[in-house]
């Protein structure tokens, strides 16, 4: 079997027509999805990056391997220590590697474990095209290698191809010389000006006032979509920012459609399973964050997941059962015949992928320790967020929302259902009870997160935030922003 993993960087689904849009951001991407199945509950377990991508591969959450932040202890996996074999145990646990053991030939084209340091990413693959930008590339930098790749490789049998992009993640920067492709598209209905003006007189990194950051300042321009506002400070400006991320998510499927045409060229496409995803959503004004994926909410939590198998999956269905990242590797076990593992802890989905009822899971608990320490159920129509550390954002202990009716998390109903907030902490209890039990390691690694400062992008900042909003006649929520971050201490001084 060949398969094609197409791991598109902080893809939120509902900014692609196969899912909804009303913006014609994906037509490739929607032609795979009108060829399979496409997922419409399908979480990563811990976001953002890093550990979504070390969950995804190692079918595990981040409360087993250890890796929940992006910097700090809990950047990297658990040590094994004095019980560490010739080759470390995560390196043997990934869906990749075993992949390899049943035969195919694995190829990466990605700058990820560049990005983060993360070369255990690496493990299973035997082929790796690394450009070492580290996520600051454009989809032009990274077709070449897949083509050439398809070109060496493509009428072989028994191959795995992952293909990494980063258009959609900021700063959007779709090449100026495509336009705005977007320009007489209205944005999204849901953002109206009280969404936009209660953000506005809010507090965030990334938010209404500083979307680039706390300071606001950019990266260079030339690296950024060139309409794009330095603030939300009126709908037109939400316009030019959500019309930048737009971009960079057509960008993206421009050459998405050119791997596809070459798969048709090749003579392979309808002998190609074509996978579709992402390792994190992007909220674009979802609790009072701009461009950025800071949170253990639906926005940030909820990916895309469409699945293109051969003679498995039907033409053009959705399941809506809810589903794990973590799920993906054993179902990918069973439809290639490789091995599963018994530390997975991932279920195969893979009846759903063939068109069978599934029930999916009961629950969900999906977890943030990089921007804000908090993690969340998700069952019924409800998401529950327990923050331990608001990560310089004014985020209450609770806050719970009916996604049905609210799927933008605009209505914190915690105060007006606490029968719904006491099931959801069970099921958070019952869930964190089960994890420890299994966990080889005696330490919720939450917590330790919680002991080194907190989130990597905060825990260094809140003195540089707090003078930020001083200078901006903000000094009301300074003294919110250094009340609501209690455990911050400035960080000690590096010698030269």
């Amino acid at each position: 079997m060949r398969i094609l993993y197409i791991d598109c960087d902080t893809l939120r689904p509902d900014h692609l027509g196969c899912y909804g849009y009303h913006r014609n951001t994906s037509p490739n991407i929607d032609s795979v999805a009108r060829q399979g199945m496409r997922f419409n509950n399908y979480y990563v377990t811990d976001a953002p990056c890093l550990p979504s991508r070390s969950a995804l591969m190692t079918g595990r959450f981040g409360i087993h391997t250890g890796v929940v932040n992006h910097g700090g202890t809990n950047a990297d996996p658990f040590r094994e220590g004095e019980t560490r074999g010739f080759s470390e145990g995560l390196d043997r646990l990934g869906y990749v590697r075993r992949l390899f053991h049943a035969g195919y030939f694995t190829s990466l084209v990605s700058s990820f474990a560049y990005r983060h340091s993360a070369w255990w990413f690496y493990s299973g693959f035997q082929e790796i095209h690394c450009n070492n930008v580290g996520g600051w590339e454009l989809a032009k930098d990274i077709t070449p290698d897949a083509l050439a790749w398809l070109d060496r490789m493509g009428k072989e049998d028994n191959w795995y191809l992952h293909v990494n992009y980063w258009d959609s993640h900021t700063p959007y920067r779709a090449p100026e010389e495509l336009g705005n492709r977007f320009a007489d598209d209205p944005p999204p209905a849901w953002h109206t000006e009280e969404v936009r003006k209660k953000n506005w007189d809010s507090y965030a990194p990334h938010g209404a006032r500083e979307p680039q950051g706390i300071t606001s300042n950019p990266t260079p321009q030339s690296r950024r979509f060139p309409q794009e506002p330095l603030e939300i400070a009126s709908q037109a400006d939400y316009k030019r920012w959500i019309d930048g991320y737009d971009n960079g998510i057509r960008y993206m499927d421009d050459h998405i459609g050119r791997l596809l045409a070459k798969l048709d060229e090749l003579g392979i496409r309808e002998e190609t399973a074509i996978i579709i995803s992402s390792d994190h959503g992007e909220n674009q004004g979802e609790l009072g964050v701009y461009g950025d994926h800071q949170t253990a909410d639906h926005i940030t939590s909820r990916v895309p997941l469409i699945v293109s198998w051969p003679g498995v999956t039907p033409a053009d269905k959705a399941c809506d059962a809810l589903l794990y990242n973590v799920d993906f590797g054993p179902t990918l076990a069973e439809l290639s015949g490789s091995e599963s593992s018994p530390l997975w802890d991932g279920k195969s989905f893979a009846p759903a992928i063939r068109g069978e009822d599934f029930p999916g899971r009961d629950y969900l608990v999906v977890s943030q320790c990089a921007w804000s320490c908090q993690r969340a159920v998700r069952w019924d129509k409800w998401l529950l967020i327990r923050t331990y550390h608001p990560g310089m954002k004014p985020f209450p202990d609770f806050m719970l929302f009916d996604l049905e009716n609210d799927p933008h998390e605009q209505h914190n109903l915690a105060d007006a259902h606490p029968e719904v907030v006491h099931r959801g902490l069970a099921y958070l209890e019952e869930w964190h009870t089960s994890m420890m039990a299994s966990s080889e390691s005696a330490e919720d690694p939450l917590w330790r997160v919680m002991r080194e400062g907190g989130p990597l992008h905060t825990r260094s900042d809140v003195d540089a935030y707090a003078r930020r909003l001083r200078d901006t006649g903000r000094e009301h929520l300074a003294e919110e922003l250094v009340r609501n971050n209690p455990m911050w201490t400035p960080p000690p001084k590096r010698a030269n």
